[in-house]
């Protein structure tokens, strides 16, 4: 697969499949899922992130549609802290993907919101104010 602009980190895989760092399986080894498995690598290795406090794909009613979110950490009240959309390396991050995101969070209210292809990476933080403030880095976990 692609070289992606995240940590270094050899995905163990077999055949077309890459095992989920997360769901502790096997899964279709797609371009979307190489970037969430290397983005995965981010949050639980170099920013601490516990692997529970993290759901994939989940279920978002939105209206009367299921949505699904790529990653959802959770705090520990088990409320949201932050949404991640993750899209292929193969495509850009246009502001339809930015809206995607806007719509999940319309729901889920989180603090953090990342959208990401593996070679460009979007994240913003929520103010006082409701507003969303675009931030440099990824914020690390905090134990507290």
């Amino acid at each position: 697969m692609h070289p992606l602009k995240l940590p270094d980190y050899a995905p163990r895989t077999q055949g077309e499949d890459i095992f989920c760092l997360v769901r502790r399986r096997w899964v279709a080894l797609t371009p979307e899922e190489w970037v969430r498995q290397h983005f995965l690598n981010l949050l639980i290795e170099h920013l601490s992130y516990p692997r529970g406090l993290i759901k994939l794909e989940h279920s978002i009613k939105y209206f009367k549609n299921i949505k699904r979110s790529d990653i959802t950490i959770l705090d520990r009240s088990g409320g949201v802290f932050m949404l991640v959309e993750c899209k292929s390396f193969k495509m850009k991050l246009t502001q339809e993907v930015v809206s995607q995101l806007s719509q999940y969070n319309k729901i889920l209210d989180s603090k953090y919101l990342a959208i990401s292809n593996g070679l460009k990476h979007f994240i913003w933080e929520k103010k006082s104010s409701g507003s969303y403030e675009s931030l440099e880095m990824f914020p690390a976990h905090k134990t507290t």
